[in-house]
């Protein structure tokens, strides 16, 4: 790699990607503080932990979220 510019663009790509594995970190935390809270809630008012109607249309929504034409190849693996 003596081409200045290629070193230089694989850095810059290297960063975006440590940006947005620092986003996708504090974004996953944000969903587990918000799914604890659904837990707690739950548990106050004798709640069923499980809501296999609300899980089946996650499990939809995400699906066709893969699909989308600007999803990742890796989504539509969901199953």
């Amino acid at each position: 790699m003596s081409d200045p510019s290629i070193k230089e663009q694989l850095v810059q790509y290297r960063q975006s990607i440590d940006n947005l594995d620092a986003a996708l970190v504090h974004i996953l935390a944000e969903r587990f503080r918000c799914t604890k809270a659904v837990g707690h809630l739950k548990a106050d008012h004798d709640l069923p932990p499980a809501d296999p109607a609300r899980e089946e249309q996650q499990i939809s929504r995400l699906r066709a979220l893969a699909k989308a034409p600007t999803s990742i190849p890796i989504l539509p693996r969901l199953s």
